[in-house]
């Protein structure tokens, strides 16, 4: 389990550097890996629901052994050097700051009422099409992303460093990879892609149910509609394809009182999604500038009540 002060630092790390491009980042290496191990199991193994439980034990636990070897063996160097890589790691499996910038790039572009360039920055973290969209329909697009994503790069990687330390949190992070490049349910991955799904879906099964409550909080402290969120996250929280997304989605639909989900385009095919949300408010640059400071707030308080757990488990264990 790791220390307090390491996932501290992992935090403002992120806040400080977020993800710099000219720095090579873990989850392109991963992200490598799993390329090349498809290729090659897909080769040797006919099954390809096999083949893909494979790929998957080998990337996420290799990931995770990796990282558990580089700490301790930095750690019989010296104990600040130990502290260092534990840091380091946890630090480069959160993606807050990556998240919010993403996010805002996309509200600078509507702000300065350049669709094009909106909707090519809202395209580099969404998968629908986006080269119709108007201003709402982009303003929506990026709103679920920064919803969806509070618990896939920010509060599932603090909850596993919490619980399992830099190991864990980057073998979550190996896992909601595989599940981004595998996890699709065309005829290429639907079998190949199966056990990444299946993965991501398990481990982000508790942080999405602690993160929903948390994002009612922060809307609280916000002054944006908690009661809403509360009704919303009840009510529709579970109309998503997803077992994990909607939880969240719902939750920051009725804090920001809009309409989230309805009908999409996925290449040039129109696909037909549930509504969450009452509506009310008209989304907007604006709402995507109140969804970063949500996702924000409610990180600082899913970081408080892992410190929190953390320090009460040594106390009673200790």
């Amino acid at each position: 389990m790791t220390g307090g002060l390491a996932l501290i630092g992992a935090v403002l790390l992120d806040l400080a550097l977020g993800d710099p491009e000219n720095i090579p980042h873990p989850v392109r290496l991963i992200g490598s890996a799993a390329a090349r191990a498809e290729t090659l199991l897909r080769k040797s193994i006919n099954n390809e629901r096999i083949a893909g439980i494979l790929a998957t034990v080998i990337i996420v636990g290799g990931t995770g052994a990796i990282a558990w070897a580089t700490v301790e063996a930095l750690s019989r160097i010296s104990i600040y050097l130990g502290f260092a890589a534990q840091v380091i790691i946890i630090y480069q499996s959160i993606a807050l700051k990556d998240l919010s910038g993403h996010a805002m790039a996309v509200h600078a572009a509507l702000a300065g009422n350049d669709i094009g360039e909106a909707r090519r920055r809202v395209g580099m973290i969404v998968g629908r099409d986006t080269e119709d969209l108007g201003g709402e329909g982009i303003s929506r697009a990026c709103v679920e992303s920064v919803a969806e994503s509070v618990v896939d790069g920010v509060t599932a990687p603090i909850f596993f460093a919490a619980i399992g330390g830099p190991a864990a949190a980057m073998a979550y992070r190996a896992a909601n990879t595989l599940d981004s490049m595998f996890g699709h349910k065309d005829q290429r991955y639907i079998n190949f892609g199966w056990a990444a799904a299946r993965l991501d879906d398990t481990l982000n099964y508790i942080p999405a149910r602690l993160t929903a409550p948390v994002v009612l909080l922060a809307a609280l402290i916000l002054k944006m509609d908690a009661s809403g969120a509360l009704k919303i996250w009840l009510r529709d929280g579970r109309k998503h394809a997803s077992p994990n997304s909607g939880l969240t989605e719902a939750a920051f639909a009725g804090a920001l009182e809009v309409t989230l989900g309805g009908p999409r385009s996925y290449d040039g095919t129109i696909h037909g999604s549930p509504l969450i949300g009452d509506g009310g408010m008209e989304l907007s640059g604006a709402t995507i500038k109140k969804a970063v400071m949500l996702a924000y707030m409610a990180a600082f308080i899913f970081t408080v009540v892992a410190l929190a757990g953390l320090a009460a488990f040594k106390w009673f264990v200790y």
